[in-house]
Protein backbone atom coordinates (compact mmCIF):
# COMPACT_ATOMS: atom_id res chain seq x y z
CA UNK A 1 0.00 0.00 0.00
CA UNK A 2 1.02 3.45 -0.65
CA UNK A 3 2.65 5.69 2.01
CA UNK A 4 -0.23 8.23 2.25
CA UNK A 5 2.47 11.03 2.15
CA UNK A 6 3.14 10.21 -1.67
CA UNK A 7 -0.30 9.90 -2.54
CA UNK A 8 -1.23 13.15 -5.15
CA UNK A 9 -3.51 15.90 -3.48
CA UNK A 10 -3.13 18.32 -6.11
CA UNK A 11 -5.41 18.14 -9.41
CA UNK A 12 -2.52 18.26 -11.45
CA UNK A 13 -0.41 15.83 -9.07
CA UNK A 14 2.52 18.28 -8.82
CA UNK A 15 2.51 18.74 -4.76
CA UNK A 16 6.40 19.73 -4.59
CA UNK A 17 9.56 20.10 -6.75
CA UNK A 18 10.40 16.23 -5.60
CA UNK A 19 7.40 14.90 -7.50
CA UNK A 20 7.92 17.35 -10.21
CA UNK A 21 11.77 15.86 -11.19
CA UNK A 22 10.34 12.26 -10.39
CA UNK A 23 7.95 12.17 -12.40
CA UNK A 24 9.56 13.96 -15.40
CA UNK A 25 10.16 12.22 -18.77
CA UNK A 26 13.72 10.96 -19.50
CA UNK A 27 13.25 13.08 -22.84
CA UNK A 28 13.17 15.88 -20.59
CA UNK A 29 16.36 15.14 -18.76
CA UNK A 30 18.39 14.19 -22.05
CA UNK A 31 17.79 17.39 -23.56
CA UNK A 32 18.30 19.67 -20.32
CA UNK A 33 21.67 17.64 -20.45
CA UNK A 34 21.92 18.98 -23.40
CA UNK A 35 21.21 22.45 -22.96
CA UNK A 36 23.27 22.48 -19.73
CA UNK A 37 26.22 21.42 -21.81
CA UNK A 38 26.24 23.62 -24.10
CA UNK A 39 24.58 26.61 -22.29
CA UNK A 40 27.26 26.75 -19.20
CA UNK A 41 29.81 26.02 -21.69
CA UNK A 42 29.33 29.21 -23.40
CA UNK A 43 28.91 30.96 -20.38
CA UNK A 44 31.98 29.97 -19.69
CA UNK A 45 33.90 30.82 -22.57
CA UNK A 46 32.02 34.21 -22.95
CA UNK A 47 33.37 34.76 -18.56
CA UNK A 48 37.17 33.70 -20.17
CA UNK A 49 36.86 36.56 -22.99
CA UNK A 50 35.66 39.01 -21.14
CA UNK A 51 38.81 38.36 -18.18
CA UNK A 52 41.16 38.23 -20.39
CA UNK A 53 39.72 40.50 -23.14
CA UNK A 54 39.59 43.41 -21.21
CA UNK A 55 42.75 43.11 -19.56
CA UNK A 56 44.30 42.52 -22.92
CA UNK A 57 42.77 45.81 -24.21
CA UNK A 58 43.76 47.51 -21.15
CA UNK A 59 47.58 46.63 -20.74
CA UNK A 60 47.48 46.74 -24.71
CA UNK A 61 47.08 51.27 -24.02
CA UNK A 62 51.07 50.79 -22.63
CA UNK A 63 52.15 48.07 -25.18
CA UNK A 64 50.68 47.35 -28.41
CA UNK A 65 52.71 44.97 -29.29
CA UNK A 66 51.08 42.50 -27.13
CA UNK A 67 47.75 42.68 -29.07
CA UNK A 68 48.05 40.00 -31.53
CA UNK A 69 50.21 37.10 -29.69
CA UNK A 70 47.80 37.63 -26.81
CA UNK A 71 44.79 36.79 -28.67
CA UNK A 72 45.71 33.42 -28.13
CA UNK A 73 44.17 33.49 -24.38
CA UNK A 74 40.90 34.50 -26.95
CA UNK A 75 41.26 31.43 -28.43
CA UNK A 76 41.72 29.11 -26.01
CA UNK A 77 38.72 31.04 -24.27
CA UNK A 78 36.80 29.97 -27.20
CA UNK A 79 37.74 25.94 -27.57
CA UNK A 80 35.36 25.66 -24.01
CA UNK A 81 32.33 26.50 -25.91
CA UNK A 82 33.51 24.42 -28.94
CA UNK A 83 33.61 21.25 -26.02
CA UNK A 84 30.11 22.17 -25.65
CA UNK A 85 28.79 22.53 -29.09
CA UNK A 86 30.83 18.51 -29.58
CA UNK A 87 28.87 17.51 -26.52
CA UNK A 88 25.84 18.33 -27.95
CA UNK A 89 26.50 17.16 -30.84
CA UNK A 90 26.90 13.81 -29.31
CA UNK A 91 24.12 13.83 -26.69
CA UNK A 92 21.52 14.60 -29.26
CA UNK A 93 22.74 11.96 -31.38
CA UNK A 94 22.07 9.52 -28.98
CA UNK A 95 18.42 10.56 -28.33
CA UNK A 96 15.93 8.23 -30.29
CA UNK A 97 12.27 7.82 -30.70
CA UNK A 98 10.87 4.75 -29.47
CA UNK A 99 9.22 2.44 -32.59
CA UNK A 100 6.42 1.99 -30.51
CA UNK A 101 5.52 5.46 -28.97
CA UNK A 102 1.74 4.86 -27.88
CA UNK A 103 -0.61 6.46 -25.65
CA UNK A 104 -0.43 3.89 -22.99
CA UNK A 105 2.86 1.76 -22.16
CA UNK A 106 2.67 -1.61 -22.36
CA UNK A 107 3.44 -3.72 -19.16
CA UNK A 108 7.00 -5.05 -20.31
CA UNK A 109 8.10 -1.68 -20.84
CA UNK A 110 11.70 -0.63 -20.65
CA UNK A 111 11.22 2.03 -17.60
CA UNK A 112 14.60 1.56 -16.27
CA UNK A 113 16.39 1.78 -19.51
CA UNK A 114 14.82 4.88 -20.51
CA UNK A 115 15.34 6.66 -17.34
CA UNK A 116 18.95 5.22 -17.11
CA UNK A 117 19.66 7.04 -20.52
CA UNK A 118 17.89 10.35 -19.65
CA UNK A 119 20.01 10.55 -16.06
CA UNK A 120 23.14 9.57 -17.67
CA UNK A 121 22.52 12.21 -20.34
CA UNK A 122 21.55 14.61 -18.10
CA UNK A 123 24.72 13.99 -15.66
CA UNK A 124 27.06 13.85 -18.90
CA UNK A 125 25.86 17.31 -20.07
CA UNK A 126 25.79 18.73 -16.61
CA UNK A 127 29.71 17.61 -15.71
CA UNK A 128 30.81 19.08 -19.12
CA UNK A 129 28.65 22.30 -18.77
CA UNK A 130 30.38 23.13 -15.16
CA UNK A 131 33.88 22.07 -16.17
CA UNK A 132 34.13 24.22 -18.78
CA UNK A 133 32.84 27.22 -17.05
CA UNK A 134 35.80 26.17 -14.40
CA UNK A 135 37.97 26.09 -17.64
CA UNK A 136 36.55 29.12 -19.41
CA UNK A 137 36.89 31.27 -15.96
CA UNK A 138 40.97 29.72 -14.89
CA UNK A 139 41.77 30.13 -18.90
CA UNK A 140 40.43 34.06 -18.56
CA UNK A 141 42.13 34.93 -15.11
CA UNK A 142 45.60 33.31 -16.97
CA UNK A 143 45.13 35.01 -19.60
CA UNK A 144 44.55 38.11 -18.10
CA UNK A 145 47.54 37.68 -16.13
CA UNK A 146 49.37 36.88 -19.12
CA UNK A 147 48.84 40.00 -21.25
CA UNK A 148 49.25 42.30 -18.13
CA UNK A 149 52.90 40.37 -17.68
CA UNK A 150 53.65 40.72 -21.20
CA UNK A 151 53.13 44.00 -21.45
CA UNK A 152 55.98 44.73 -18.18
CA UNK A 153 57.98 42.38 -19.83
CA UNK A 154 58.14 39.91 -22.67
CA UNK A 155 60.07 37.18 -21.76
CA UNK A 156 57.18 36.11 -19.36
CA UNK A 157 54.51 35.31 -22.16
CA UNK A 158 55.64 31.75 -22.54
CA UNK A 159 55.79 31.18 -19.10
CA UNK A 160 52.28 32.17 -18.33
CA UNK A 161 51.17 30.23 -21.82
CA UNK A 162 51.96 27.06 -20.22
CA UNK A 163 49.62 27.95 -17.10
CA UNK A 164 46.92 29.18 -19.35
CA UNK A 165 47.57 25.33 -21.38
CA UNK A 166 46.70 23.27 -18.46
CA UNK A 167 43.84 25.85 -17.51
CA UNK A 168 42.32 25.15 -20.90
CA UNK A 169 42.83 21.03 -20.20
CA UNK A 170 40.05 21.28 -17.46
CA UNK A 171 37.98 21.21 -20.40
CA UNK A 172 39.07 18.35 -22.26
CA UNK A 173 39.02 16.71 -19.31
CA UNK A 174 35.98 17.35 -18.86
CA UNK A 175 34.26 16.52 -22.18
CA UNK A 176 36.53 13.22 -21.92
CA UNK A 177 34.47 12.29 -18.80
CA UNK A 178 31.11 13.66 -20.48
CA UNK A 179 31.80 11.05 -23.01
CA UNK A 180 32.90 8.12 -21.21
CA UNK A 181 29.47 8.99 -19.15
CA UNK A 182 27.55 9.31 -22.53
CA UNK A 183 28.37 6.00 -23.69
CA UNK A 184 26.46 3.75 -21.35
CA UNK A 185 23.08 6.32 -22.08
CA UNK A 186 21.00 4.94 -25.15
CA UNK A 187 17.43 5.14 -25.51
CA UNK A 188 15.77 1.60 -26.29
CA UNK A 189 13.98 1.72 -29.10
CA UNK A 190 11.31 -1.13 -28.35
CA UNK A 191 9.90 -2.81 -25.24
CA UNK A 192 11.32 -5.75 -23.94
Amino acid sequence: MADASSICKSDFCNAGWAEVLTHMSPYGFANFGVAFGLGLSIVGAAWGIWLTGSSLVGAAVKAPRIRSKNLISVIFCEATAIYGVIMAIILTNKIKEPELADSYLSANWDFNGFYYAGYGMFSAGLSVGLTNIASGVSVGIAGSSCAIADAQDASLFVKILIVEIFASALGIFGIIVGIIQSNACTFPVAAL
